[in-house]
């Protein structure tokens, strides 16, 4: 189904891992640290890869072997992880090749910005913070209590809120099935990132609308609206 696009957009909600942040290494040594300190058997970075995403905790418990899935185990292995990332989460994240043009660019066409992330909403922030410096975003929202994980659209109905757009002019992007879904939820168009960790046929298969290699065809596509 196509998405009834309201005019230029107005706004553009980014997923954070794998959109604009490359944090995928980071990722995988803090749950490897801990895998490894409880004598469970640690991932590639391919395989983290497939298993980010979904927030803290189901990458904790898809890490572990399917006979060690236990919550009793799973909740204290989660704050034991957090504990790790705090100390790791910005030794090799950095932005990929060419966000920051976007960026810059979604600046000059005077749109807003927000991120929506299921990471831990004190990491989100953190990454923001620090990893985007330059950038101002509106909203920069990770996973807390109270609000469901995406793809649920709970999350991404309340940045629209917060930016005060009708989620019908929100461009939301991201690298993943996940956040395809989420856009989908929300009634916002769904734009699937190559450069992430998801294939495209993930992101098709999910409801993407637009698929992209390089953040510079994002800037095209928006202009494209403003121009027609």
């Amino acid at each position: 189904m196509n998405h009834p696009i309201n005019g230029p957009f107005k706004a553009v909600i980014f997923d954070l891992d794998g959109t604009l942040l490359d944090t995928l290494a980071d990722l995988s040594v803090s749950l490897n640290t801990v895998l490894e300190r409880h004598g469970y058997p640690t991932h590639s970075l391919d395989e983290c890869r497939k298993l980010v995403g979904f927030g803290m905790q189901v990458l904790v418990r898809s890490a572990l072997p399917e006979e060690s899935r236990d919550e009793a185990l799973i909740e204290p292995m989660l704050e034991e992880m957090k504990g790790v990332y705090a100390g790791q989460w910005n030794v090799n994240s950095k932005p990929y090749d060419g966000i920051g043009r976007l960026l810059d660019a979604i600046d000059a066409l005077g749109l807003k910005k927000a991120i929506l992330s299921n990471k831990p909403d004190h990491f989100t922030k953190l990454c923001a913070d620090e990893l985007l410096a330059p950038w101002r975003f509106e909203v920069v929202m990770g996973h807390h209590d109270g609000i469901a994980h995406k793809p649920d659209p709970q999350g991404a109905l309340l940045v629209a809120g917060m930016l005060g757009i009708d989620p019908l002019s929100i461009l939301y992007i991201g690298d993943s099935g996940i956040d395809m879904q989420t856009a989908v939820a929300a009634g916002m168009y769904p734009l699937g990132v190559l450069w992430g960790f998801r294939p495209a046929g993930e992101l098709r298969a999910t409801g993407a609308q637009k698929l992209v290699s390089a953040p510079d065809e994002i800037i095209a596509f928006i202009e494209s609206f403003r121009s027609s």
